[in-house]
This record gives structure tokens, C-alpha cells and sequence, in this order.
């Protein structure tokens, strides 16, 4: 099987947005998807300075995977890389794409000189956290993920 790990282009967003989705259904959060494609395009390709980069997947023209990364910043460790989604279509995974992604986005931070690359994983995904275990990440008890949206963030004080 010849899978080809590429930067993705603004083409891609249609399906690395329908991958997103894919992801959310599968996160049990399918209506928590705001952003469509053009958004996508707009904010990866188009601006100046775009707010991700993005790795694809791809296997006889069509996009199976995609890994959405950007750049954050540790009080504790300096230049840190931040994968927002690893992502591979469900009937293709178990055929080594996704540890295809993951390799690639390891070098992109190394290569960045990242201290720290960093990710969230659902505690009943267990797949997932023995994929990153068996890769020398460790998951951080003791930890709770924020999030401020919505409603509450438009109105905020």
C-alpha cells in the first residue's frame, strides 16, 4: 500500500474538513464543528501568517488522514508544537498511516526545535493512548483541559 505523506495545500480542506467531522462524530461531539472548509482555507492558506499547518494523508488521490499542528509557547520549556487532531478515516485505520503522521509531525517539531510537542487524548480512547504510550509520551494525571466558548466567551463580562 503506497500512502504519501504530504504538506497539505488549500485543496485539501474539503476533506480534511470531512475528516474532521468524521472525528468529531467519532469523539461523541458531532455538533461542537463550527468551522467548514472555506474556514479552513482562509485560515491555513490565506491569511499572512496562517494559524496551522497541516499534514495529509493521501492513498490514490484521496486524503485518509490528516495531522493539524501549530505553534504554542511553555512558560516551562520554550518553543512547544501543539497537534490539535491526528486523524486517519476509519476503514484505513490499522495500516500504519496514522504512525506515518505522527513521524512526520515529530520531525516537523524537531526540526522547529520544539522542547515540547504536546496533545490531548480522550480517557476512553484507549487505542489512542497506548499508540502515544508505545511512542514514549506520557499521559499527565493530575490535569484538567479549559475550555472558554461559545456563550460564555461572547459574553464574557
Amino acid at each position: 500500500m503506497k500512502i504519501k505523506i504530504r504538506d497539505a495545500v488549500k485543496k485539501d480542506m474539503l476533506q480534511v474538513h470531512k475528516l474532521i467531522v468524521e472525528l468529531a462524530v467519532f469523539e461523541k461531539e458531532p455538533d461542537e464543528v463550527d468551522i467548514n472548509s472555506k474556514d479552513l482555507e482562509t485560515m491555513g492558506f490565506k491569511n499572512k501568517t496562517p494559524i496551522f499547518k497541516c499534514f495529509v494523508a493521501e492513498f490514490e488521490n484521496k486524503i485518509v488522514g490528516a495531522a493539524i499542528i501549530y505553534n504554542r509557547f511553555s512558560t516551562w520549556k520554550g518553543k512547544t508544537l501543539h497537534l490539535e487532531d491526528l486523524i486517519v478515516t476509519k476503514k484505513m485505520r490499522g495500516k500504519g498511516i496514522g504512525s506515518k503522521l505522527f513521524d512526520k509531525v515529530i520531525l516537523y517539531g524537531k526540526k522547529l526545535g520544539a522542547k515540547r510537542i504536546s496533545w490531548n487524548v480522550i480517557d476512553w480512547n484507549k487505542n489512542a493512548i497506548n499508540f502515544y504510550e508505545n511512542r514514549g509520551a506520557k499521559i499527565v494525571d493530575g490535569w484538567s483541559i479549559v475550555h472558554l466558548s461559545g456563550d460564555n466567551l461572547k459574553n464574557y463580562k
